[in-house]
């Protein structure tokens, strides 16, 4: 897989920031370089369940 593929929406990356309260510091520092890979954890575990709700209710 490249590095250009694009698994999950900015947006959806954002409002799932928010969430875990950790946008603030995403916006600060221009990106998710900074943050702890135990947080990228949450954000995708997170993704994960909002798409397996979604797919729930279909």
């Amino acid at each position: 897989m490249s590095k250009k593929s694009v698994l999950m929406s900015d947006n959806l990356k954002e409002e799932i920031a928010k969430e875990l309260g950790v946008y603030d510091e995403v916006k600060r520092d221009g990106g998710w370089k900074n943050v702890s890979s135990k947080v990228c954890g949450q954000v995708v575990s997170k993704a994960i369940e909002i798409a397996n709700r979604s797919v729930e209710n279909k």
